[in-house]
């Protein structure tokens, strides 16, 4: 057991030798590699620790941490760098990722049922809970950085503000957000675009909040949240847009998920669909769909613009927020650890040690790994509503100005 530790270690030494770091085992022993004070270390407080993550990787890796048989000391992000760079997490034998891919695809059939239970599973843990953590709009997605020391707050409305201006949002314009939260993009579009919004989730937690924001913001009969499954969304409106909802919706019903905004939009809307993706196929990281984010899927890049393709949704720009959600979520962890005790008086230890886990590992997929934030800036067949230069794209439409902040 030792002598495999050692050999598989040597191997991910060489994939990063200036990294050095060390190794602990339950009876005391400490191994060293690369040259230097280690940068962290891993120890593995019981061989049933050892065993399960050599065989099992990064699912074993996080079960072991998260029971508080094995524990890391030091710096993270060069732990996950390291493990990301040698594929530690990848290498398994042919026939158990197989099996795993057959039980994630089995997961991921997003029936209406299935849908909302996997939703309560993680949305609706508490808004007490996600507000300790996520800036004062409660925007749970991916922030939008002018610099790495732009602040949290100020990320997330040029996120918003963002998206808003590819719209080519307009006053009284009708728009459908699919997947809404807990209201921050529905309600700053209607404060500062004046557009009639309609915002869904299946979280009963999301929607209540919403809800009480609208009511405080004085846009209630302008904005409007309905707690319903995408699918039983009816109408159609000028602008579509979903940020952070297609991981959702699970790889055999990507296809359905696109027809869904052919049949919201109108022909020459504009839509927009943001979301956690890769470049690739693949069969995703088991711990995080497992403990996470269970029932989802990670999509291909392809896997979306294929589909959009069969529905006339014409594309206009794609941008890749990779390092922009790093950052988030380096923010996000930096405010969670500063609540820890609360948290886990809420919870317990291993719900910390979860939760700690996701949001470091996430940060360094995103920073060195190959997932990836697409935003994807469309159109409902033809139309001579977008600008000839993403410059011009950028800036407000001049009948719809945003006031400034206060």
């Amino acid at each position: 057991m030792k002598r495999t530790i050692i050999k598989i270690l040597q191997r991910v030494e060489a994939a990063d030798p200036a990294t050095p770091f060390a190794i602990e085992l339950w009876d005391g022993t400490r191994e060293t590699f690369g040259e230097g004070e280690p940068l962290f270390s891993v120890r593995f407080n019981t061989e049933e620790a050892l065993r399960h993550t050599l065989a099992n990787r990064f699912l074993g890796f996080g079960e072991s941490y998260m029971d508080g048989s094995l524990d890391v000391e030091g710096d993270w992000d060069r732990l996950f760098r390291m493990g990301l760079g040698s594929k530690f997490q990848h290498a398994l034998p042919p026939v158990k990722t197989l099996a795993r891919f057959v039980m994630l695809r089995l997961k991921t059939r997003d029936t209406h049922r299935k849908a909302r239970a996997n939703i309560m599973r993680h949305y609706d843990l508490g808004n007490d809970f996600y507000s300790l953590w996520l800036d004062r709009s409660m925007t749970y997605s991916c922030a939008y950085f002018a610099t790495p020391e732009t602040p949290l707050e100020e990320a997330q409305e040029a996120k918003l503000e963002r998206i808003c201006r590819k719209l080519r949002l307009e006053p009284g314009m009708t728009l459908l957000d699919v997947g809404c939260g807990w209201g921050s993009l529905v309600i700053y579009a209607a404060q500062h675009y004046d557009v009639r919004a309609t915002g869904c989730t299946l979280s009963e937690n999301q929607a209540e909040l919403a809800r009480q924001r609208i009511r405080e913001a004085g846009l209630e009969g302008q904005v409007n949240i309905v707690l319903k499954d995408y699918r039983d969304v009816e109408g159609t409106f000028d602008r579509w847009v979903s940020v952070g909802m297609a991981e959702h919706v699970g790889k055999g019903f990507i296809p359905r998920f696109i027809r869904h905004i052919a049949k919201r939009l109108r022909p020459g809307g504009l839509g927009l669909l943001h979301f956690i993706g890769k470049d690739k196929t693949s069969f995703g990281d088991p711990w995080t769909l497992t403990y996470i984010f269970p029932g989802g899927y990670i999509p291909a890049l392809p896997e979306v613009l294929q589909p959009m393709g069969w529905h006339d949704l014409r594309t206009a720009d794609i941008e890749n927020l990779r390092p922009h959600y790093a950052l988030t979520l380096d923010r996000w962890h930096e405010r969670f650890e500063r609540h820890v005790d609360e948290i886990r008086e809420m919870y317990d230890a291993r719900f910390v040690r979860m939760w700690r886990l996701f949001l470091l590992s996430s940060a360094a997929g995103f920073r060195y790994g190959d997932t990836r934030v697409f935003q994807i800036l469309f159109s409902h067949g033809a139309t001579n509503e977008l600008p000839l230069t993403r410059e011009e794209l950028m800036q407000a439409p001049l009948s719809s100005a945003p006031p400034a902040s206060p």
